[in-house]
């Protein structure tokens, strides 16, 4: 699957005529945003071609009335999975400009969530489902050797997107709760695990791009492409 910025576009947008179209008393007291620190860890074939699990951050926000013990929202995340930075001459006639190459090997994920949690108390559970995609790109930049680091030139050696679906669960903590002008927030604790089954997608991994006889050769392998996510981080209630 190709060219998936518009589906991760109609996702969002879709989550936002959702938001809007509530009371705008029950979006102002009933809000959930979260931001965690993100694991993920291949699995099946995904797991035979790539040995690194990937780090990075995801975001999240929704609806989660406190009078109801449901969420609905969307959440898009981000993770690295191979890095590789190499310092060679500028080009074969400019051989004294010396610059970084790096190549990144990334995985951008965006799904749609909904969740059984108890939007009351100091300890809340919850189950979740999730459906989505996983999109899958290498990217290599030029960047000037020194405190900015400023990028030259970049590509995107090569890019795929798969559906991904699956399901979950954690647990959120207390941790502070205000109220002001008849207003409740309160901000959260959250540890959740998730399983993603992912589609067939083509995807490289960290070193197979190499050159071969002054060529450059792309090492692409296609397999499913699951993931086990862990992921730990804060939840803002508003």
């Amino acid at each position: 699957m190709k060219h998936p910025v518009g589906w991760i576009a109609a996702a969002l947008l879709g989550a936002g005529i959702i938001a809007l179209s509530l009371p705008v008393a029950a979006r102002a007291q009933n809000g959930q945003a979260g931001l965690h620190f993100m694991v993920g860890i291949p699995q099946g074939d995904f797991a035979d071609n790539v040995d690194n699990p990937g780090f990075g951050l995801s975001g999240h926000i929704g609806y989660a009335p406190q009078a109801n013990p449901y969420f609905v929202g969307v959440e898009v995340g981000y993770m690295i999975y191979g890095d590789n930075t190499r310092t060679v001459p500028f080009s074969s006639t400019i051989p004294d400009v010396i610059v970084d190459v790096n190549t990144t090997n990334n995985i951008l994920t965006a799904h749609a969530l909904l969740r059984l949690q108890s939007n009351v108390g100091t300890l809340r559970p919850y189950a979740e489902g999730a459906f989505g995609l996983n999109y899958l790109f290498t990217r290599t930049t030029i960047q000037n050797r020194g405190f900015l680091n400023a990028e030259v030139a970049s590509t995107t050696n090569q890019d795929d997107a798969a559906l991904s679906y699956g399901g979950g669960g954690g647990v959120m903590l207390r941790v502070h709760e205000s109220t002001k002008l008849g207003r409740t927030k309160e901000v959260l604790i959250d540890l959740r695990l998730r399983y993603l089954a992912g589609g067939e997608a083509e995807y490289l991994n960290e070193g197979s791009i190499r050159q071969e006889n002054g060529r450059i050769v792309y090492d692409v392998r296609r397999s499913k492409t699951d993931l086990f996510t862990i992921q730990v981080g804060a939840i803002f209630r508003f």
